[in-house]
């Protein structure tokens, strides 16, 4: 019976902090990106899709309050279908369910007008995006959903402990860091630091099939517009072929570097 006694205050005293983490799909950097439609939309064939690194980093955090405290966490992206397999990805890390809002995502304005909808419907005490996703690099999304909820923000943040009803955070700033407290809610763009690379979840094998039984829901989107389009897509130019100089060529290197490289 004191076990028992001791389990049920656990559940009741800490699973009231419920985590919302926001994920992204993006490209894996190695994919090989090309347009179509006249440079007008982006060639999704053959592209690997990964979760955004900075979204990862939010996530894994979120996983540790859970395991630490017993945390209900969720996790949310705006796509279609082809996103499910990320969600699956998530709850095998340990997410404890995902939702994907049926909708394409337009812009920064766009998804955060959307995750801001869903996020009024249910109390969360963390929102975690990540800093940027590293296909456009808004950066924008954290900021314009804290501000749809009216809720304080934190940008960069590499450094998240809970003290009780508060937050403890870090996050970089020039010339060093900065460490600030906060209470509940909040939201926080997470980044490289707030865990590290050696600490991300690598789902095994119980984690996969446990991911099969969690609810992954589909909500339809609101109908919203979004905030800007996109005229084309342009790769940057080629690089130009590498000259060689001689080791003892210093006049030849000094005129290249003036005449052609245009740094002195």
């Amino acid at each position: 019976m004191t076990h028992r006694h001791f389990f049920i205050n656990f559940v009741q005293n800490n699973l009231f902090m419920k985590i919302l983490v926001c994920i992204s799909t993006v490209p894996d950097t190695t994919s090989k990106i090309n347009f179509v439609n006249q440079n007008q939309a982006f060639d999704t064939q053959g592209v690997t899709f990964i979760i955004n690194p900075n979204d990862e980093f939010g996530l894994t955090r979120a996983i540790w309050f859970q395991q630490k405290e017993g945390a209900d966490v969720t996790v949310v992206t705006v796509g279609d279908s082809s996103c499910e397999p990320i969600l699956r990805k998530c709850l095998a890390i340990g997410a404890d369910r995902a939702i994907r809002i049926d909708a394409t995502p337009m812009d920064g304005f766009y998804v955060a007008s959307q995750l801001s909808e869903l996020a009024k419907k249910e109390t969360y005490d963390l929102i975690i995006t990540g800093r940027e996703s590293i296909d456009y690099n808004g950066g924008m999304v954290g900021g314009i959903l804290a501000t749809f909820l009216g809720l304080p923000y934190l940008a960069n943040c590499n450094g998240l402990e809970k003290d009780g009803t508060t937050f403890n955070l870090e996050r970089e700033m020039d010339g060093g860091k900065e460490l600030l407290k906060a209470s509940f809610p909040i939201v926080i763009g997470a980044q490289k630091g707030l865990v590290e690379e050696k600490d991300l979840i690598i789902p095994n094998m119980r984690g996969i099939m446990q991911a099969r039984q969690k609810p992954l829901e589909v909500v339809p989107a609101v109908n919203l517009e979004a905030g800007s389009s996109i005229e084309s897509f342009e790769k940057p130019p080629a690089k130009g072929p590498v000259k060689l100089i001689d080791s003892s060529n210093i006049d030849g290197l000094i005129d290249l570097l003036q005449n052609e490289a245009k740094v002195l």
